[in-house]
């Protein structure tokens, strides 16, 4: 049911970067399906959301996840949602013991972070949008407000849609060499023309890295290429089917 990074098996801690295995979804939702914006059975999302929440030891009510919009915005939260919270965000943080919080994916690149010492953890949607336009970066400061330090945070970049699955056009491309001429280097041609597969994972890792964090590890899985384990948007649009599932990746303080 979930993937634990040997990075975050610290002491007081738990977390798990979700499959899709071990939910009770059918069709093309199978089987853990934890997105309540898809059109699967609500009721049966929100069992699976039993399931993740009991496997990192909370009440279903305290695993939190954000309306996520491909932003750089981060909310730090300290209890439940409450009705009319704004949830609109990329990334939480917190130090509150017992929520888990989590982000949805589907090929974007999910990373949980987290400074044991300071008791301080967070999890972002890191989708090349986000990315670009600092999810990562604001994720960090919204830790050291609560108290984290850089050399003291250890962050993971779970499963996540790989190079060789990756093709863009030459308007995504341009868009990041305005950003940095450097990003070329994310950035190889495909067999179509004027066409290039972009790395998503290196682009998040490297961002990550020149933050000078503690520890950076990426679990390098591909959601396009292990059909198994992980759910696809890509690999959903190009069978041209209806709608996909979201796997959770969630981190909690004891």
């Amino acid at each position: 049911m979930r993937i634990e990074a040997d990075a975050l098996k610290l002491e007081g801690l738990g977390h798990g970067f979700f499959t899709r295995q071990g939910g009770v979804s059918n069709g093309i939702y199978e089987s853990l399906n934890l997105g309540l914006g898809s059109d699967d059975e609500r009721s049966r999302v929100l069992e699976n959301r039993r399931r993740a929440a009991d496997a990192v030891g909370v009440v279903p009510e305290n695993l939190l996840s954000p309306y996520q919009i491909h932003s750089p915005d981060v909310i730090t939260v300290t209890g439940p949602w409450e009705d009319a919270a704004d949830r609109k965000a990329d990334a939480l943080v917190t130090s509150t013991p017992g929520l888990a919080i989590g982000v949805l994916t589907a090929d974007c690149g999910p990373v949980l972070f987290a400074d044991p010492a300071a008791r301080v953890v967070g999890a972002a949607h890191a989708g090349w949008k986000g990315a670009l336009t600092g999810v990562l970066l604001n994720t960090v400061v919204a830790m050291e407000a609560l108290g984290a330090t850089r050399n003291g945070i250890t962050a993971v970049l779970g499963p996540t849609i790989s190079r060789q699955a990756y093709e863009v056009g030459p308007e995504f491309r341009e868009r990041f060499l305005q950003d940095a001429s450097r990003n070329t280097e994310y950035f190889q041609p495909s067999e179509r023309e004027n066409h290039f597969m972009f790395d998503l994972p290196a682009f998040i890792r490297d961002r990550l890295e020149r933050l000078n964090l503690g520890e950076v590890t990426d679990l390098a899985l591909c959601t396009y290429g292990d059909e198994t384990r992980f759910f696809s948007y890509r690999r959903t649009t190009h069978r041209k089917e209806p709608d996909y599932g979201r796997q959770i990746s969630a981190i909690v303080l004891r």
